[in-house]
C-alpha cells in the first residue's frame, strides 16, 4: 500500500523523523527555499499535517491543500491555528495534552523558586568569585506564601499540587467555578491577584485571553509579588508587565514565554527581577518523546479509521 504524504512544517526531535518516514512519505516544508511552489506542487497528494504549536498552520495554507484531512499538533497550543475554519474544511485537528502537564508544572515552580531566591544571582555570584567579598541581598522565602493559579486545567492542578508541598494557601481564576477542588475561587484576576504572592498564569493563547493579565492585576498583585509566566506570551498585557518591572509594582516574574518569540522586547534582559527561560516549559526527553509518539498515535488512528486519541476538531 501506497504511503499517505506528510507535510511537516518544522522539525521535530530528530528520532522522530525516522519513526515517520517509516509511515509516511515526509515532505520536509522548513527545507524549501521557495515553500509556495513546494506546496503547489504536493498540493493534491498531501492528507496530513505535522507541525508545532509556535508554527501551527495558516487558513491560507491549509487552504493550499485541497486533500487534507488531518492535522496533528506537537503540542497543546492552538493559537496559530483557526479551529473553525478546519472544522468548516472537514479537517480533523489533534494535539499532544497530558503528557507535558508534569514538566510545565515543573517549570512553573522552578521559575517560583529562581526569581524569589535569587538563584541566576547566586550561580553568577560564585562564578565570578564575588562571594567572600561581597554579600547577596537577601531572598524571599516560598514556603507559606500565598499562590494564584490563572487557569486550573490539568496544569494548574500539577502546579497546585506541587505549591501544596510548600505549604501554600492555594486560590485560582477560571472561566468557571470548579466544584471538585478545595480551592478559593476568585471572579477576577484582579481579586485573584490581591489574594497572591506568587501569581502563575497557565491558560491556553488565543483571541479570547489576548491581553487579559494587565496593569490592573499587577498593580492588585503588589510591590511584593511575583508573576509567573508559562502559558503563552499573548495572555498578558507586556507593556504593562515591563512598567510593573521597572518601577517596582510587582517584586519579580519568572517567564517561560513571551509575546515576541524568540526576540522578545529587549527590555526585559535589562531586567535584575525577572527570570528568562526560551520557552521550554516541555523541553525534556521524556516528554517530547510522549509528544511525538502521540503526534504518530493520532496518525496511525485517522487512516486506520480509529478514533483519534486527543482531537480538538
Amino acid at each position: 500500500m501506497e504511503k499517505p504524504t506528510l507535510l511537516m512544517t518544522g522539525p521535530y526531535p530528530e528520532w522522530e523523523l525516522p519513526l515517520l518516514e517509516t509511515q509516511y512519505h515526509v515532505l520536509k516544508l522548513w527545507e524549501q527555499t521557495d515553500k509556495p511552489v513546494f506546496i503547489a506542487k504536493h498540493a493534491n497528494e498531501i492528507r496530513a499535517m505535522a507541525t508545532r504549536g509556535d508554527l501551527g498552520a495558516s487558513n491560507d495554507l491549509i487552504n493550499a491543500l485541497p486533500k487534507l484531512e488531518i492535522i496533528s499538533f506537537f503540542g497543546v497550543g492552538l493559537d496559530a491555528i483557526d479551529l473553525n475554519y478546519a472544522k468548516s474544511k472537514n479537517i480533523r485537528v489533534t494535539i499532544t495534552p497530558d503528557v507535558l502537564t508534569s514538566d510545565v508544572a515543573d517549570i512553573a515552580m522552578g521559575l517560583c523558586l529562581a526569581v524569589a531566591r535569587n538563584i541566576p544571582q547566586g550561580d553568577t555570584h560564585v562564578r565570578s568569585a564575588a562571594w567572600g567579598s561581597a554579600m547577596l541581598p537577601l531572598a524571599t522565602r516560598m514556603t507559606g506564601k500565598r499562590m494564584g493559579i490563572i487557569g486550573l486545567g490539568n496544569i494548574g492542578m500539577a502546579v497546585a499540587k506541587r505549591a501544596t508541598a510548600f505549604d501554600m494557601p492555594i486560590s485560582y481564576h477560571n472561566r468557571k467555578k470548579r466544584d471538585d477542588v478545595p480551592y478559593a475561587y476568585c471572579e477576577t484576576i484582579e481579586a485573584l491577584a490581591a489574594q497572591s504572592d506568587f501569581l502563575v498564569a497557565v491558560i491556553p493563547g488565543g483571541p479570547a485571553t489576548q491581553g487579559m493579565i494587565s496593569s490592573a492585576a499587577f498593580i492588585a498583585l503588589g510591590k511584593n509579588g511575583y508573576f509567573i509566566n508559562v502559558a503563552r506570551g499573548s495572555v498578558v498585557d507586556e507593556d504593562a508587565l515591563l512598567y510593573a518591572l521597572e518601577n517596582g509594582v510587582i517584586k519579580g516574574a519568572g517567564l517561560d514565554v513571551f509575546l515576541n518569540e524568540p526576540k522578545p522586547d529587549a527590555r526585559f534582559t535589562k531586567l535584575s527581577n525577572v527570570v528568562l527561560q526560551p520557552h521550554v516549559g516541555s523541553a525534556t526527553y521524556e516528554t517530547r518523546r510522549g509528544m511525538g509518539q502521540l503526534v504518530r498515535d493520532n496518525l496511525a488512528a485517522h487512516f486506520a479509521g480509529r478514533p483519534l486519541i486527543s482531537a480538538v476538531v
